[in-house]
């Protein structure tokens, strides 16, 4: 460490910094460098940042911005940093983050360590069955929309480091580059893509929402992942009292509560009766809804719970037909495994932890397209679907953990 820096930034710290960009991978900012071109110069790359950083001379560069698609059939604007800035924020949130970890709400579970959606979902399951009624909240336009003073004083409010001050301020007055080169100032908000914004955006909504619902409104539970938020009301009328008063609440800090998105939800099951514009909502990829379960004992009843969203599985299907299995006819079906297991588990990890039989259509339809595979392979099955399909199930029977969903669907066709 230099003592004539200004700011004392370890080097080891930007190598640790790095590593983590490394394994996250991701694209090329602004000046199209990827991370193996990064890596030729790596040293000399490294230690031109930690003396920018150190000094207090390092500005970041525009933000490449980029459109993705929204599931609502709509566009999101996405920032990607170059390689040299998402080191150098991934810096500055390694010395952040542990100084805001301890004063995080236990209910916030968006880009946290030691917390996921699945737990969030899992706590809202839970409150479901207790509480009969849910404000569904959606923030318009949230990245986009933080105003820049009030976060950073809630920044300020947490350390006094004048190098991890000077830098976010800087950071959120990047500019936004377009594909025609274009720049476009940034007078609110943080890229969503930044590899800081996580962190910003959760500090932003734990004092306009975490802290103010415990300090005001304490008797009323909600899930938080980053700003997709879940408040349980006890009845319809606390639930349209609770929504005016977020509304204004979030207007006040500079925010916006979607009026179309945000809706009261009844969760409705077996003891609830009567009928609600409103009885299902989607919450991190899933669906929560009335569903026909079976208790401990084997009687069936309807309780309101999440299974996987119609939106997420037509997203896994799309995905399905873009591996075009029908095209690899070079392949062996132990070679499709060992490329497509690691996917298939990720969703099964995820959209498997809850009423899983949710999921057999979409794993059926993998079969389908396994079946179609097999008969553009072999030449005896090429007009025989019902053929091709009879020896997928049984290459499933004779070799269960070959697929990772195999397990699952064919122990469930093996019930019936």
């Amino acid at each position: 460490m230099d003592k004539a820096k200004p700011f004392c930034i370890p080097k080891r710290w930007v190598w640790e910094a790095y590593k983590r960009v490394k394994a996250n991978r991701g694209a090329a900012g602004v000046d199209e460098q990827s991370v193996a071109e990064f890596e030729v110069n790596l040293k000399g790359n490294l230690y031109k940042l930690w003396n920018r950083l150190s000094s207090g001379s390092y500005f970041p560069p525009p933000v490449k911005r980029v459109e993705i698609a929204k599931r609502d059939g709509g566009t999101r604007p996405l920032g990607i940093p170059t390689v040299t800035d998402r080191i150098a924020q991934a810096v500055v949130k390694a010395y952040l983050e542990p100084a805001l970890e301890q004063h995080f709400h236990r209910d916030s579970y968006g880009y946290r360590p030691g917390k996921s959606a699945l737990d969030a979902v899992g706590v809202a399951r839970e409150r479901c069955w207790r509480y009969a009624w849910v404000i569904d909240l959606d923030i318009r336009a949230y990245f986009d929309t933080i105003p820049h003073d009030l976060l950073l004083k809630a920044v300020r409010t947490h350390t006094d480091c004048a190098g991890v001050l000077l830098y976010i301020e800087r950071w959120l007055q990047a500019p936004a580059q377009l594909d025609d080169g274009t720049l476009v100032p940034r007078e609110r908000g943080t890229p969503q893509g930044s590899v800081v914004s996580p962190l910003l955006a959760n500090l932003f909504l734990h004092y306009v929402f975490d802290r103010w619902m415990d300090k005001h409104h304490p008797n009323i539970p909600f899930e938080r992942f980053a700003d997709d938020i879940l408040c349980h009301c006890v009845s319809e009328a606390q639930a349209q009292w609770l929504k005016g008063v977020l509304e204004r609440r979030f207007a006040e800090c500079g925010l916006e509560l979607h009026p179309q998105k945000t809706k009261i939800v009844y969760c409705k099951d077996d003891d609830r009766r009567g009928h609600y514009p409103h009885e299902t909502f989607d919450y991190l990829g899933y669906t929560f809804r009335a569903r026909r379960s079976k208790n401990r004992w084997g009687k069936y009843f309807v309780n309101f719970s999440p299974a996987v969203s119609n939106a997420a599985a037509k997203r896994m299907r799309q995905a399905i037909r873009d591996w075009q299995l029908g095209c690899r006819v070079d392949k062996r079906i132990d070679d499709l495994a060992r490329m497509f297991n690691p996917i298939i588990r990720g969703w099964l990890t995820y959209y498997g932890r809850y009423y899983p039989s949710a999921l057999y259509p979409t794993l059926r339809y993998l079969d389908e397209r396994l079946a179609r595979w097999a008969q553009a392979k072999y030449k005896r099955l090429r007009r025989h679907r019902r053929r091709s399909e009879h020896r997928v199930r049984a290459i499933a029977h004779r070799s269960p953990g070959l697929f990772a969903h195999w397990w699952l669907l064919h122990r469930a066709a093996a019930g019936r």
